[in-house]
């Protein structure tokens, strides 16, 4: 069972798919910090100064903060700024895959062989193998 498992492990494809997720998360981290660090703060300028990653609702009456991590910590809240983060990174995360299997699938088609053409026989082969179909028909 050991032995299975170590070529199983070993495959190509479970190698190729350990390293895409150690690097799909990585790109996870960076694209995240771009949200939060970059664009939120450039669209919360825009839209007057605002800070999503505070937008909350509380659910109870015991929840007097300003912030959304100390109303988390005294109540029952909907972090609406922080779905709407989350949102937005999704939405890069997405975009940028869509593009890179754009790119992937045009070096694809670019790489793959031409399809023959179809090979065009001599005269004379044609005109016997008609011969040779028209003698056939004849026969009894």
């Amino acid at each position: 069972m050991l032995k299975e498992f170590r070529e199983f492990a070993l495959k190509g494809n479970v190698v190729d798919l350990a390293i895409g997720v150690i690097i799909g998360a990585a790109f996870g981290k960076i694209v995240a910090s771009m949200v939060e660090d970059v664009l939120m703060p450039i669209i919360g300028a825009i839209a007057g100064g605002l800070d999503f990653s505070n937008y909350f609702l509380p659910l109870v009456k015991t929840v007097t903060a300003t912030s959304y991590a100390e109303a988390k910590a005294q109540g029952a809240v909907i972090g609406y700024g922080q779905f709407l983060t989350i949102s937005i990174n999704f939405l890069i995360v997405a975009w940028v895959l869509f593009m890179v299997i754009k790119a992937v699938n045009k070096l694809r088609r670019q790489a793959a062989p031409p399809e023959p053409a179809p090979a065009t026989l001599p005269e004379d082969i044609a005109l016997l193998r008609e011969i040779r179909d028209l003698l056939a028909r004849q026969k009894p």
